[in-house]
């Protein structure tokens, strides 16, 4: 335990000494490094075949002589699978695959570039290999860098070709996919599509819809953000920044600064690092030592955020996922490297770094019970949990490719009677191309259960798993499986996550939102600017009876005819019905007035008859007063047409009603002022407008002027009659029924014709109002018209400004005011004198009075 402890404590010193260091020295102390990471140190092997078993301990040189290197996994996967291939008796009988060399920079070390090692002329790089004599064909491997594998192939097309078949367990690169330029080389690596699929349907199942985005500037670079861009396309995803790293930015210091501040500075809570630009990332942040930055990394390598354990704040995660390719577990490796190493179980984890992590797929108690008891559990405790030691990505390329190499060798063995003829040389040269031919089309499904296709430039579907590491200390760490990406999930759904893993992994199910634009609710709508992206937008509410009931509707809908918009907007609601009725206050006060004012005319209208051989009655024709009391009563009361739901009927009755009755009445004014004028300027017994006057044609005005406003009212009914309307605007959330006058020049023809009457009608009572007489009512007449000509001039501007029923009121209250009007300017000082003053209303009164006035006329003159 003690030694164990020393090696925790030894291999955190350099951890300790870095924070002592200037960052401008940490940058170039780790430069290096960093740069190796990026690039990809190179590591090759030349594999062959033999016809003979080999010793047990064959591959012990090679694993100790990358023990100590960063290749070492390489290593590892490589004499794994050839050592599980040399002990299988069903695959490449009586034949043993070889290691014969190993090239570039296996060991960490900078070196002679490897295409120089094989083009010296003078000595063989592989002693007695590259010779006559040899005519079995070998195969190099090279990784995990695309640059160094051209390199490869660039000399063994010049010199070796095609003696040497090349299989690459880097990335897959474009440049080689082209079987006419490369017939010799093969990628390990399928071109897979889903990759972006996968996030971009990870990043959508979120509602993240501003994103950014780093990575590497190169072939396979342009090709993830190609694929991300058509993904991302069709879901509206926008990004933030892209930011596309090369080896040269590395070298700058002003370069990286600038990339960090846009990391920091940027809006998006969501940034995705693809590849190899995570070692650059995680330099960044080790020598600026930002503050705690509130992101969700999304990567494709494991990597642990510097701040990450900081950043669990108010339930909401932060912190960083990965996207591995789904793979099988490769049995009998754990026991393969307890073996060689002569390890316990426990012990594992010091052999490599990334088996550290204890593996947690789908037990979320017991992922919650480690991370709870990790700071007290004891150590055996802890070693006791099951670490994970699944293959990386290059080392599951290794495997595949060594099994390759194993079933072509067999498919060829078993069509092959005799390959073992040499020709001049050319033995080997002649058997790649036997084993090139198998090579090219050959397909299996490999130990682990992955299907493996040769033919080059498929396209491979891959699945994905996604996980969150989490360091429990400087050597210890979880790795917790929450989701799975297929692009074979039923009903559309690719994606799948596990919520309870998500929660006991990172202390939530809350993910931080991350949008250009917040949503806009219902009630409001986007709009974008000249300039913005598809995902940014700024919110605006919706016009005037418009809604929107959804988030982020681009367009608000008008409500249907008969409903109106709610104050929020987001809802039509069904508009009420209503009408100048006689619950209504304005049309109850008003029904009221009517009915007051046309009990007061029948009043009137009875003292008249009761009083009628009284002189004053007499003295202003009382047959004509009687028609004008009626008429002024049917104009009072044709209000009521007005007020309630209005019909056919009543809207009808309404205009014509108003139109005749007030013509009777006007008229009848008309005809009164004409008698007065008569009765005071026809003097002589012998002229003949003294016959018009005894014989009463001026009684015969009302009928004939009757009889010119009726055809008016019947054309008007014949061309275009007034109708039932509804009025959807005046009043917000009100339908109101009023009666449409159907044709306005007709209704404002019956208006004028009534102006033509009353301006007659005026101008006659003028010129007749300072006539004697005792009970002269011509002045009382030239106040009813202008009263009359004031209300109706005043009405024409009002209610033309108003709708709805207030202008149905308008039109009511000038009938009552102008009728009002006519009665009181005509009939109250009659009223008055017949029944305050009825010593006035004698004859003997009478003739007093003028025989008073002619003594003064004497006197005077």
């Amino acid at each position: 335990m003690l030694t164990l402890m020393g090696v925790f404590f030894f291999l955190n010193i350099p951890l300790f000494m870095a924070n002592f260091i200037d960052p401008r020295c940490f940058w170039r102390i780790n430069l290096n490094e960093i740069q190796d990471e990026y690039l990809g140190l190179t590591c090759a092997f030349i594999l062959a075949a033999v016809q003979k078993p080999i010793e047990k301990d064959y591959f012990n040189k090679t694993l100790n002589f990358l023990k100590t290197t960063k290749n070492h996994k390489y290593a590892l996967a490589l004499v794994f699978s050839m050592d599980e291939i040399n002990r299988n008796p069903d695959l490449l009988p009586n034949m043993s695959l070889i290691i014969r060399y190993t090239l570039g920079r296996c060991d960490g070390k900078t070196g002679i570039p490897t295409p120089y090692l094989l083009h010296k002329k003078k000595q063989s790089p592989i002693p007695n290999y590259f010779c006559n004599e040899e005519s079995m064909c070998s195969f190099l491997l090279t990784g995990p860098n695309w640059e160094v594998s051209l390199s490869f192939w660039n000399f063994l097309d010049s010199f070796l070709s095609p003696r040497i078949l090349q299989l690459t367990y880097g990335p897959f690169h474009s440049t080689f996919s082209d079987d006419e330029q490369y017939p010799y080389l093969y990628q390990m690596a399928p071109k897979d599509t889903s990759l972006a699929l996968a996030m971009v349907s990870f990043i959508h199942y979120f509602n993240w819809n501003w994103i950014g985005l780093l990575i590497p500037d190169d072939d396979q670079g342009n090709q993830f953000l190609l694929e991300l861009k058509k993904q991302s396309g069709n879901k509206k995803i926008c990004f933030a920044f892209v930011k596309m790293i090369s080896v040269d930015d590395i070298l700058l210091e002003q370069k990286t600064e600038m990339y960090y501040q846009q990391i920091v500075m940027s809006s998006s809570n969501v940034i995705i690092i693809y590849e190899e630009t995570i070692n650059f990332i995680d330099l960044i942040f080790r020598m600026w030592e930002p503050p705690v930055l509130r992101r969700i990394w999304i990567t494709t390598k494991q990597w642990n955020f510097p701040t990450s354990k900081r950043d669990i704040t108010h339930g909401t995660f932060y912190g960083s996922l990965t996207f591995l390719p789904h793979r099988g577990g490769i049995s009998g490796f754990k026991n393969f490297v307890q073996t060689w190493f002569h390890l316990r179980s426990k012990d594992l984890y010091l052999v490599m770094p990334e088996w550290k992590y204890f593996k947690y797929e789908s037990l979320a108690s017991n992922c919650k019970m480690l991370k709870s008891n990790s700071s007290n559990a004891s150590f055996d405790w802890l070693m006791e949990q099951k670490f994970d030691m699944a293959f990386s990505e290059s080392s599951h390329n290794i495997y595949n490719a060594v099994y390759v190499v194993a079933h072509a060798l067999h498919e060829m063995n078993l069509q092959q009677v005799d390959n073992q003829a040499v020709d001049n040389g050319k033995g080997a040269s002649s058997h790649c191309l036997k084993v090139n031919s198998f090579l090219r089309k050959i397909h299996f499904t490999n130990p682990v259960g992955d299907k493996v296709i040769m033919k080059q430039r498929v396209i491979m579907q891959e699945d994905y798993d996604i996980f969150h590491f989490e360091n429990l200390s400087q050597h210890l760490g979880i790795k917790v499986k929450l989701g799975k990406f297929s692009p074979y999930f039923s009903h559309g759904r690719n994606f799948h996550l596990y919520v309870d893993m998500l929660e006991v992994a990172t202390g939530s199910r809350k993910m931080p939102s991350s949008v250009c634009s917040a949503e806009c609710s219902p009630g409001f709508r986007r709009l974008w600017k000249e300039g913005m992206a598809a995902c940014c937008f700024v919110c605006r509410p919706c016009p005037e009876n418009e809604i929107s009931n959804e988030t982020n509707m681009d367009q608000c809908v008008n409500c249907p005819e008969y409903q109106y918009a709610n104050t929020e907007q987001n809802k039509c609601i069904k508009k009420g019905v209503t009408f100048l009725s006689y619950e209504d206050p304005l049309g109850m006060v008003l029904a009221l007035m009517a009915f007051c004012f046309s009990a007061f005319t029948a009043v009137v209208l009875c003292v008249f008859v009761k009083h009628h051989d009284t002189p004053i009655v007499k003295a202003n024709n009382r047959i004509l007063s009687y028609i004008l009391l009626l008429s002024l009563m049917s104009c009072f009361l044709c209000s009521f047409f007005f007020i309630g739901h209005p019909n056919r009927a009543t809207c009808v009755l309404q205009q014509i009603t108003f139109g005749i009755v007030f013509t009777v009445a006007v008229s009848t004014v008309l005809a009164k002022t004409v008698t007065v004028v008569l009765a005071f300027k026809v003097t002589d017994p012998g002229r003949r407008l003294r016959h018009f006057l005894v014989s009463g044609t001026p009684n015969y005005i009302i009928p004939i002027c009757s009889l010119f406003q009726c055809v008016l009212c019947a054309i008007w009914l014949a061309v275009s009659p007034p109708f039932v309307d509804i009025d959807e605007h005046s009043q917000h959330g009100h339908i109101i029924i009023v009666c449409n006058k159907g044709s306005v020049t007709a209704f404002y023809c019956v208006l004028g014709y009534l102006a033509c009457l009353a301006l007659g009608s005026f101008i006659v009572a003028f010129l007749a109002k300072n006539l004697p007489d005792t009970f002269n009512e011509a002045k009382f007449l030239t106040f009813s018209m202008l009263v009359f000509f004031s209300v109706w001039v005043t009405f024409l501007p009002v209610y033309h400004s108003t709708k709805g029923k207030v202008m149905v009121a308008v039109e009511i209250f000038s009938i009552l005011a102008s009728s009002a009007g006519m009665l009181g300017c005509i009939f109250a000082p009659k009223i008055y004198i017949i029944l305050m003053r009825p010593e006035r209303n004698s004859t003997q009164n009478i003739k007093e009075s003028n025989s008073t006035q002619k003594i003064k006329e004497k006197s005077n003159s």
